[in-house]
């Protein structure tokens, strides 16, 4: 069953959507920003878990297919691809870590034990790879350094991601019985950092995805999590339009205000998230893409793109928000993840779940 928000947008007009992100991919399984564009890991991860909610499962395993086939011998990827060759050689913690949360959405979705056994060695390696890159004070690292050692510089979006990530990971570890201590250890001290000790990541929070990200990944929670979106709330949100990118520029994004949607609903507040997916509708195009963002002080789409992560962002945002498919609880239980591995008609398994960091 395809997400549906009566009012708001159809089961139709989403598997419009769905469609549309598919005719995006090409023959190899690649599924960049738009057909003939742009490619960068997490991007294309998010747009496959949309295609897996539409029920294009063999789609969005392509997609994860093609980023296996092309993992360093490190763990980890080129940060972009056109054409399938490296565009943008170096190599970005958050792009190693994320494959972990595809295959694991997908097999909430699916449980395709095939996908996730082939998958499993390229997300270990993915995920050793982000546990070597952990800075003293828990944050990780953004890049590697040509010399193969971390970058000191950690980015709040990007750790609140790999938190989620390897909580993700380590479920995955638990349908492997591959118990994975180092990870547990990682997410314990990650966790600490994004919740504890704000002066451990750089100072970018003009940006609004520093600031509802760490709800989103499941890093806060709670009464804690409902605080930090309403103590920002005006900075950056705009009524009836969405969310800005920067608090400091009239330019409201689809994928941001997408995914504010997805920390509301992890954050227990669905009414103001489902208002936030009807506030951007003005940015889908009759084709069911969807324009990236609107500078409103001008009325003029900018860029003047439609990519497939904003479109995913709405069909996550959506499937969150209806319940739709067993995916939803990735983001509306972030601080449960272990309670959600077993999809619907399938045996529970005994595995380590429940060794996730909590």
């Amino acid at each position: 069953m395809l997400p549906e928000l009566p009012g708001v947008l159809s089961g139709q007009q989403l598997r419009t959507t769905v469609g549309w992100i598919a005719a995006q991919q090409d023959a190899g399984g690649a599924l960049p920003w738009f057909g003939g564009g742009q490619l960068d890991p997490w991007d294309s991860v998010e747009a496959a878990m949309a295609l897996d909610i539409g029920g294009e499962h063999d789609r969005a395993a392509a997609a994860y297919r093609w980023l296996a086939a092309r993992q360093r011998s490190d763990g980890s990827w080129a940060a972009e691809y056109r054409d399938g060759l490296e565009s943008a050689a170096s190599a970005e913690s958050n792009h190693a870590g994320y494959l972990a949360v595809g295959a694991w959405h997908s097999w909430l979705l699916s449980g395709d034990e095939q996908l996730v056994t082939e998958l499993w060695p390229v997300v270990r390696r993915g995920l050793d790879l982000v546990v070597r890159m952990q800075l003293a004070d828990g944050a990780i690292g953004w890049a590697l350094r040509p010399d193969g050692t971390p970058d000191a510089t950690a980015l709040l979006t990007g750790n609140a991601s790999l938190f989620q990530s390897l909580r993700a990971g380590i479920a995955l570890a638990g349908l492997q019985a591959e118990a994975q201590p180092d990870w547990e250890l990682a997410v314990t001290e990650l966790g600490s950092a994004l919740r504890d000790r704000p002066g451990a990541f750089a100072d970018r929070s003009r940006y609004s995805m520093d600031w509802y990200y760490p709800v989103l990944g499941g890093a806060v929670t709670g009464d804690a999590a409902r605080n930090r979106l309403a103590a920002d709330w005006d900075r950056f949100v705009v009524p009836g339009l969405g969310t800005r990118c920067v608090s400091d520029q009239p330019w409201v994004t689809g994928a941001e205000t997408c995914e504010l949607a997805l920390a509301l609903a992890a954050a227990g507040q669905p009414d103001a998230a489902t208002e936030q997916v009807a506030a951007m509708q003005h940015l889908r195009h009759e084709d069911g893409s969807y324009w990236t963002g609107l500078v409103f002080a001008d009325g003029v789409r900018w860029p003047v793109e439609r990519t497939t992560w904003t479109a995913a962002a709405v069909v996550l945002a959506a499937d969150a928000l209806s319940g739709a498919t067993p995916g939803a609880r990735l983001f509306t239980e972030p601080a449960g993840l272990q309670a959600a591995g077993t999809p619907p008609g399938m045996p529970a398994r005994k595995s380590g779940r429940e060794q996730i960091a909590g």
